[in-house]
């Protein structure tokens, strides 16, 4: 048996020499590799060896002997105690292009394709850009504790300021804090499933600035809240929606299926271009707003619509893109599991005054052959998946139809370049790739992805 080139909790110097899937330095020994959160490409760094696999070895970053030059101190001071971001130690251009190297490499690897991706499009201030938080509350010794769950664990870190939500966030958070200690408010135990207060959560409306905040609670009792919600009328101005949520389930979702307005309307409303939205506690909004515009104009440039085009809006949800589509396209017909999110599509598009979209509730792989059947075809679909990416099923489906072009939208390089082979083994060619960067300071990135049939 050989022996591996490195052991547990013993330490090592080590050149990182590249970047790993979420953000993590890469190096070798004796041509092993080791993943180095924290350290990133081009440094000499001391590490400890805390986990080691048959293939590869993660080490704790101990000391940085040689910095690299696309280190950055980061803003926040407890960026290495909290899961929230993963990168912000690094230089926001090569966040951009670490994100783009990753597309990259995930459709090299995965989907053995030879295609230039385009660098990611970027933001001018890539902070303060969130219009969602939604922050866990809990219990140290005797201390209330507010704030973002550490890497991989439930411990609670407090935070007094987030970097990347809007500022009155931060406001808010305090607030709540300063009520719950006044009034002694019983703080929900997973372990044991009691206690009230489980969660705080936060929606600013960028382009109108109206507030909603929401308390979540273990059960429908909420005591005192009257004066949580004088006490935010006296102190926020934009404040529009408080709504007392019910989550009593022993999970880790954290939204219960129930909803109360406690002062003011049951939503929030924004913009996405001209396009109006009522955000209620439960809709789904992009959480950046200023670069789902930019992501949206991307898949209508990729769509390239006419005027004349019937075009399929896969996964759907509330129906955002759709409308984005419906400007140029004859009819877009909007499919989507979640029957929530469809009556939010219906509505958006009603109040948006859009007659020319329809919006189905199923499984796009059901519905959309289920709508071929009926002699219903598209020339352009737009898909926008989750993480695990589309179903094999929908691409056949999508492929027996032979629409001109599909738009790819997709949250996952990994699942994403899955999807492109199996589209190019469907006589479908992969055109133009571009990333866009929805969440500034962490690992994640959304691609947009132009493919076109192979005219036979």
């Amino acid at each position: 048996m050989n022996r591996l080139p490195v052991e547990k909790n013993k330490d090592y110097k080590i050149k990182i020499t590249g970047m790993g899937y979420s953000g993590e330095g890469v190096g070798k020994i004796d041509e092993f590799t080791i993943f180095v959160p924290g350290a990133i490409k081009n440094e000499y760094v001391e590490i400890k060896i805390v986990k080691v696999n048959k293939r590869f070895a993660f080490g704790k970053l101990i000391k940085i002997i040689e910095p690299s030059e696309f280190r950055e101190k980061p803003i926040c001071p407890i960026y290495n105690r909290c899961g929230g971001c993963q990168i912000q130690h690094m230089k926001y251009e090569e966040q951009l292009d670490f994100k783009t190297k990753r597309v990259e490499d995930s459709i090299r690897r995965i989907g053995t394709l030879d295609i230039k991706v385009n660098k990611t499009m970027g933001m001018k201030d890539p902070y303060r850009y969130r219009n969602k938080v939604q922050l866990p509350i809990g219990k140290e010794n005797t201390e209330i504790v507010i704030g973002f769950y550490a890497k991989k664990s439930h411990k609670i870190i407090n935070i007094e300021e987030c970097f990347i939500q809007d500022k009155i966030s931060d406001k808010v958070l305090e607030i709540t804090k300063q009520w719950i200690k006044k009034y002694k408010i019983s703080i929900y135990n997973e372990e044991n499933h009691s206690g009230i207060l489980r969660h705080l959560m936060i929606r600013k409306a960028f382009k109108t600035g109206q507030l909603m905040i929401v308390l979540v609670t273990n059960g429908q009792k909420l005591p005192f809240k009257n004066e949580f919600v004088n006490t935010i009328k006296d102190n926020i101005k934009e404040v529009k929606s408080i709504i007392h949520n019910i989550n009593s389930k022993k999970t880790n979702v954290i939204l219960g299926d129930d909803c109360f307005t406690l002062w003011g309307k049951d939503f929030i409303t924004d913009y996405i271009g001209k396009f109006k939205f009522n955000i209620s506690p439960l809709s789904f909004f992009q959480v950046n707003p200023m670069q789902t515009e930019i992501l949206y104009n991307k898949v209508l440039e990729f769509a390239d619509l006419k005027g004349e085009e019937t075009v399929f809006d896969a996964y759907c949800g509330t129906g955002t893109i759709s409308l984005f589509l419906s400007q140029n396209a004859k009819k877009v017909y909007g499919v989507e599991i979640v029957a929530e999110a469809i009556e939010n599509a219906i509505i958006n598009a009603e109040e948006n005054n859009i007659k020319n979209a329809e919006f189905f509730v199923g499984k796009a792989e059901n519905v959309i052959p289920e709508l071929i059947s009926k002699g219903i075809y598209a020339d352009v679909v737009v898909v926008d998946p989750p993480r695990k990416g589309c179903e094999t099923s929908l691409l056949e489906a999508i492929a027996t139809m032979k629409p001109n072009k599909i738009v790819y939208v997709s949250c996952d390089p990994g699942t994403l370049a899955r999807d492109l082979k199996i589209l190019n083994e469907l006589n479908y060619k992969t055109i133009k790739v571009q990333p866009v960067d929805m969440f500034p300071q962490t690992s994640h990135v959304e691609t947009v992805v132009l493919i076109s049939h192979k005219k036979s």
